[in-house]
């Protein structure tokens, strides 16, 4: 059964549209808690976490309204990054974390990742539990007055946060000396994030560090990795590092300004765990993990799956096969040992901390040689236009075009109303034609 709120990741969509709104938000919050409310006959907690979107201040009473009057006790923790707020809920013994964000998506989008009381996101199971819950009769679902939930706002959870990220590091780590640049992109890493690097040492330079409520993700962030660009070619510093809304994701700069993607810093990362004997399994890419990078596994010995597009998926192989390395090409990188989700600030010190021998980035994240990849993102009315006889035509004569020479993968956005092509040949002018007659496709 297909499910009616809940997509690849979250719920997600337009404020004040027919899902995001402060009605719909205290139903998802007066559901949710009901769930787990009702797992134990006992009054049980939610922490509550979001991003710097305008939306979040009158979306998250609404939730917070729906959680209490399930019975459940809310701690509010403010601007935080997902990962942040998965951790925090596992070490307060939550009972479920709740992340506002729409992650990469501009500021009018908005939404909820849901998080288990073990920091890890919610399988599809309970995510079609809780729909049936919202979609009963409030009263229903209301408590009675002496048992409603109580809220408090924790004032630490910035602090607590990078105390634990701290933890997975030896004590006497410094990034003394180390010259950074960093992108918050205006969104809920603005705060911990260059804390957390200044108080290993480093000289940092910020930018995205001034939201205003609509400035997420517009043009600066993980998406838009020119601003990291210019910022490391100006400062002349070691490593440029770029987070999205959320800071589940990381793009990152050498100190040539060459951007690296989430796949050369998979790559980087195997090879070192390997190195160090601590790398279990192997690793999980998803269907638009370069091709480059699977020869590069195979390579270096290293066991490589795909799973589908989404960090949620690519965590649930790692869990499946139990490996403890896992990403995607956009920046997602779950680095098992240490968390449950993605965590950008995470893989940036994982990647500062193999750097602090004096290793240049440049020579630490470029492991292989990329396959020529081009990925189209094309807004469509209706997402299921990949359905009609047209499209497929389209994408059945790419594929006889490329003649095994490549991939192509046309896909529906989780998040956005887009349609995602990607094509990837060593032929650029193939490659470019493939591209050009699906999009006709889609757009004509």
């Amino acid at each position: 059964m297909l499910k009616k709120y809940f997509g690849t990741d979250g719920i997600r969509g337009t404020v004040n549209g027919q899902k995001i709104n402060g009605e719909m938000f205290f139903k998802f919050g007066l559901a949710a808690g009901t769930y787990f409310k009702n797992l134990k006959k006992i009054k049980q907690t939610a922490v509550i976490a979001k991003d710097t979107r305008l939306s979040g201040y009158t979306l998250e009473p609404a939730l917070v309204s729906g959680l209490a009057s399930a019975g459940m006790h809310v701690y509010t923790l403010g601007p935080l990054p997902t990962n942040g707020l998965a951790m925090l809920t596992k070490k307060m013994k939550a009972n479920l974390g709740i992340m506002i964000t729409a992650s990469h998506n501009p500021f009018h989008d908005n939404g909820l990742k849901l998080f288990g009381p073990d920091g890890l996101k919610l399988s599809d199971k309970i995510e079609k539990k809780i729909e049936k819950l919202i979609d009963f009769k409030i009263v229903k679902n209301l408590t009675p007055p002496k048992n409603l939930g109580r809220v408090k706002r924790l004032e630490n959870a910035t602090e607590e946060y990078i105390k634990i990220l701290k933890k997975n590091f030896p004590n006497n780590f410094s990034l003394k000396g180390i010259k950074i640049a960093i992108d918050c992109a205006n969104g809920a890493g603005y705060k911990c994030a260059p804390k957390l690097l200044k108080s290993l040492g480093a000289q940092v330079y910020n930018i995205g560090i001034n939201p205003n409520g609509l400035n997420i993700n517009d043009r600066c962030g993980s998406t838009f990795p020119k601003k990291i660009k210019m910022l490391v070619s100006k400062k002349k510093v070691d490593l440029g590092i770029s987070l999205d809304g959320d800071a589940d994701r990381i793009i990152v700069c050498d100190e040539n300004a060459k951007i690296i993607d989430g796949d050369q810093i998979i790559a980087m990362l195997a090879k070192r765990w390997k190195r160090k004997k601590i790398l279990k399994g192997g690793v999980v890419g998803t269907l638009m993990s370069n091709f480059g990078l699977e020869v590069f596994f195979k390579k270096n010995n290293i066991k490589f799956l795909r799973a589908n597009v989404g960090d949620r998926f690519v965590k649930e192989k790692m869990q499946k096969n139990k490996f403890n390395l896992g990403g995607e090409q956009s920046g997602h990188i779950i680095l098992g040992n240490f968390a449950t989700t993605g965590d950008g600030l995470l893989v940036a010190l994982e990647i500062l901390f193999s750097m602090r021998k004096g290793t240049k980035a440049s020579n630490l994240l470029n492991n292989f040689t990329p396959t020529p990849q081009v990925l189209e993102n094309i807004t469509v009315r209706d997402k299921d236009i990949i359905n009609t006889p047209k499209c497929k035509k389209a994408i059945n004569k790419s594929i006889k075009l490329l003649k095994n020479s490549g991939r192509i993968l046309v896909r529906k956005s989780g998040t956005e109303p887009k349609i995602r092509i990607m094509v990837e040949t060593k032929n650029k002018e193939l490659l470019f034609k493939c591209i050009n007659y699906i999009k006709r496709s889609l757009i004509s």
